[in-house]
């Protein structure tokens, strides 16, 4: 029973906090506002930047919506016992998650934290202490575990249809103009994200734990900068650029974005920088990016299993092809979002094709590489199958809007309860997810491949023990 209600008074709505209002923050203050307003009360928000709260307040005043009251950043316990939070929400950067969710478990409110889970070997101990002496909830909000065509490739799996897997080969393709984002902004120091191994491909990794229903044991990780960054700018001849996006230059190009042309980020990003000098439109080709735009990775598994894995970000069209084989046959997943990059004629493109499908256009009518996605299952000495997808609408594979609902309405179609594919994600998941993504870190830096078990995971390590001689290690 939420803080607010008492035996004797009908139940009122779960009371939510909010840490982080850039424009990721925007899904859940529309869910909580909209379609499940009902189900959860928004009463408490803070975030670094007080600008990027006026223009939400803005949003909510507009609508007619409760306005929430304002903590200070670092405030987050207080404010869960002052204002008897019942969840918080985090969408802050990575970084900064460990501090956030222990705060707010401490204090007595579960938490919804946008993937990763956090960024170190010490933020896993932490998390995994706090949780453990509260007793409170964590939910990371894998939203790639809704999207129907990865339902299905589990459902293929789990119903013994390719037998017992024994390789995965996941190739992920991040176009030139959503791979080209995490180099403008705050994901391009690896100190802050992780690298794209830890914010982005955890994503990734939590698919294949949750596909597979095993435990990575083993990390091999190859990879470098080889495109963005001055280093490799200057090695292809690229000359003076200037220094941000937003900008009247004429050595302006397609890798630079305008946020004037942007209404949401001109009005969270551009028109608040007077507040704290963040810029969301540096140059991708800058001196001092630290994280890398192309890895590979070799993994091994409890049961014996091996994945290939590649991450590259800059390629021509954006999408991914998961291969998976087993002793009985084999399963196709291809998913292509966005088959070419089209720039309009003042410059702009869809950023990221996942999350608003709906302004796609590059692609859609390439009759070589057309948006879509097909599953093919085929046994062997069996011709090939595809396996219907069912359709759904909205972001990232139609998978958002069933995992809000997963998170503020629980129990309802879609909800996690009795769900045989086991969607909803606990810490538990963020843990085996990242510490994937932390081995392969670790594997760049020493050239040597990595037992996930060496990480240094406190309470948190019994959730990746596994047997070493089934892993090949």
């Amino acid at each position: 029973m939420p803080a607010s209600a008492s035996p004797s008074s009908p139940p009122s709505p779960p009371r939510y906090a909010l840490v982080g209002a850039g424009s990721r923050a925007r899904m859940y203050l529309d869910a909580v506002t909209g379609p499940h307003a009902s189900r959860a009360r928004l009463v408490a928000w803070s975030d670094t930047n007080p600008g990027r709260l006026d223009v939400y307040e803005r949003r909510l005043r507009a609508a007619g919506a409760e306005v929430p009251v304002r903590f200070a950043p670092g405030g987050t316990a207080d404010a869960v016992r002052r204002h008897r939070i019942d969840r918080v929400i985090v969408t802050t950067p990575d970084a900064t998650h460990a501090d956030l969710v222990t705060a707010a478990l401490d204090a007595g409110a579960d938490v919804i934290v946008e993937k990763p889970l956090t960024t170190t070997e010490e933020g896993i101990r932490r998390i995994a202490e706090a949780a453990g002496r509260t007793g409170r909830q964590v939910t990371v909000t894998f939203n790639y575990r809704y999207a129907p065509r990865n339902a299905e490739l589990r459902r293929v799996i789990a119903s013994g249809a390719i037998g017992r897997v024994t390789s995965v080969h996941f190739e992920w393709l991040l176009d030139t103009a959503h791979g080209a984002d995490y180099f403008r902004r705050w994901h391009r120091d690896k100190a802050v994200s992780g690298g794209l191994l830890v914010h982005k491909s955890t994503h990734h990794f939590d698919l294949v734990n949750w596909w597979l229903g095993d435990l990575p044991a083993r990390v091999f990780a190859s990879g470098g900068l080889r495109f963005y960054g001055a280093e490799a700018a200057a090695g292809r001849g690229l000359g003076p650029r200037p220094e941000r996006g937003t900008t009247d230059s004429p050595l302006r190009d397609a890798f630079s974005l305008d946020l004037r042309h942007e209404p949401l980020y001109k009005e969270l990003y551009l028109d608040q920088e007077h507040h704290d000098g963040y810029r969301r439109d540096q140059d991708v080709f800058d001196p001092g990016i630290t994280i890398e735009d192309n890895l590979s990775l070799v993994v091994d598994y409890a049961s014996g299993a091996s994945m290939a894995y590649s991450l590259n970000a800059h390629a021509p069209w954006e999408g991914y092809t998961v291969g998976v084989n087993g002793t009985e046959g084999r399963a196709e997943l291809t998913v292509v979002e966005r088959g070419s990059v089209r720039v309009d004629a003042d410059g702009r493109v869809v950023i990221d094709p996942s999350a608003r499908p709906d302004l796609v256009t590059g692609g859609t009518d390439d009759a070589v590489r057309p948006v879509g996605e097909r599953l093919v299952v085929q046994r062997h000495f069996e011709p090939a199958r595809e396996v219907a997808i069912p359709r759904a609408g909205g972001g990232h594979g139609g998978g958002d809007d069933v995992l809000l609902r997963d998170v503020f309405a629980p129990g309802a179609e879609g909800g996690s309860p009795g769900d045989p594919l086991g969607r909803a994600a606990s810490w538990r998941d963020g843990v085996r997810s990242v510490a994937v993504g932390l081995a392969a870190n670790r594997s760049l830096a020493t050239g040597q491949a990595v037992r996930v078990a060496d990480l240094d995971l406190g309470d948190a390590a019994a959730l990746l023990a596994v047997d070493g001689s089934r892993a090949g290690t």
